[in-house]
């Protein structure tokens, strides 16, 4: 008998433990905007607007601070004047205007207006012992490549909107004079770079340029940048799509008639989000919409077919034993739910977005809200190894801003 009452005790509570413990962990779950206020509210708390001697550590908040001699860097790469702190920035004002929260507004106001604040005492004092990216604030004056002006000149648009600053006003002129006039190009107009060979067209580019274009149209209301923006695109899937992968290769060589031997991930990334970000924003009967929209649509099927069966994509979208990478796994999931909710693509859809979501949300957002698995930034090369070794970053800022703008659209969908 006491045997038998054991038993019937333990098939009781065993229930009970396992039923706690099942709710404990839901329980647990962060919904998808608690998720992504995790992520900003961490942003928030790093020092942005900090300088840090090199030799010492001695902590500067202002360049005149910094004795003279004194070579600095910044105390947070999120301090940087880089085309990740733009895509940051940008991330910021549309989460702050979606909750309508001023303190996400604000973080992108001041990143802007410290670069502004701070960034002469380095121009005066520039030394051609490093690139000029290397330096604090070197991209801010000197426009060399997209990655100069391309994203963080998109993000001084958003910002100027919101404090219109005349000095903010003549870098957005300087920035769409480099693009449309000062930036190399193929004989056809594609956009290039002078590296790793001459003529490279680099699929990282077209968000380089369309994030500015795009916004520039906007802005302006001025449809030669929108033409501008979907020619360039229309440009880059004739160099660097692969219609038997369904894949956009990273790079074309156009001094060798090739292209490179990567299909990256985030490349591909960056043209997904160029196209639905330039198609949300042109107008309805602008001339190449339809052109653009079938390039989204061939892109999204091909996507879908190199999904992992826990949602992520890989750092070499056609390599399964490559790492799976979230960076370019926001980005497809932030194309592939942006198409939905503007409804160029049905609901059958959603699920390729919805399964990439929740496998970022419950295994690469951790409790305190650091993005982790991310791709640092990552050139071109000739050997796939390279592209297999890259570092991954804990909240790497290639992918903060990636991360946030992908939960915006994702709560978009969840109240279609």
């Amino acid at each position: 008998m006491q045997i038998t009452n054991k038993i019937m005790k333990r098939n009781v509570l065993i229930p009970c433990f396992l039923f706690f413990f099942v709710w404990s962990l839901s329980a647990q779950k962060k919904t998808d905007e608690e998720a992504i206020r995790s992520v900003a509210d961490n942003i928030l708390a790093q020092p942005v607007t900090q300088f840090v001697g090199v030799d010492n550590g001695t902590v500067y908040n202002s360049t005149s601070e910094i004795p003279e001699g004194k070579d600095v860097r910044f105390k947070s790469p999120l301090t940087e004047w880089h085309y990740s702190n733009g895509v940051l920035d940008m991330a910021m004002i549309s989460l702050g205007q979606y909750l309508n929260e001023d303190k996400y507004l604000e973080y992108a106001k001041n990143h802007v207006a410290y670069g502004f604040d701070n960034h002469e005492y380095f121009k005066e004092r520039f030394r051609n012992d490093r690139n000029h990216w290397h330096w604090p604030f070197g991209q801010l004056w000197n426009f060399k490549e997209l990655d100069d002006c391309g994203a963080m000149g998109a993000a001084v648009i958003e910002v100027y909107k919101l404090e219109k600053k005349p000095e903010y006003l003549a870098y957005i002129e300087n920035a769409a004079n480099h693009i449309l006039n000062g930036q190399d190009r193929l004989k056809d107009g594609t956009l290039s770079r002078t590296f790793p060979r001459e003529m490279t067209v680099w699929a990282d580019d077209a968000y380089m340029a369309t994030s500015f274009l795009t916004r520039m149209g906007k802005f302006t209301g001025e449809n030669r940048y929108f033409n501008e923006a979907a020619k360039q695109l229309i440009l880059m899937d004739a160099h660097l799509w692969d219609p038997a992968k369904e894949l956009y290769y990273h790079c074309y060589y156009d001094s060798e008639g090739r292209n490179g031997v990567a299909y990256w991930g985030r490349a591909n990334g960056w043209i997904m989000i160029s196209l639905v970000d330039l198609i949300e924003a042109m107008p309805a009967n602008h001339p190449d919409r339809e052109e653009l929209l079938t390039i989204l649509k061939k892109q999204v099927v091909g996507a879908s077919r190199w999904q992992n069966g826990n949602g992520m994509w890989n750092q070499l979208l056609d390599k399964s034993d490559s790492y799976d990478e979230s960076s370019i796994t926001a980005m497809y999931v932030y194309g592939v739910a942006k198409a939905i909710n503007n409804g160029w693509l049905d609901t059958s859809y959603r699920n390729i977005a919805r399964t990439g979501w929740n496998a970022l949300k419950d295994n690469e957002i951790t409790p305190d809200g650091r993005f982790t698995n991310v791709c640092v930034g990552t050139g071109i090369s000739e050997d796939l190894p390279f592209y297999f070794n890259r570092p991954v970053g804990d909240n790497e800022k290639h992918g903060l801003g990636l991360i946030i703008q992908t939960g915006i659209e994702i709560m978009k969908l969840n109240d279609r």
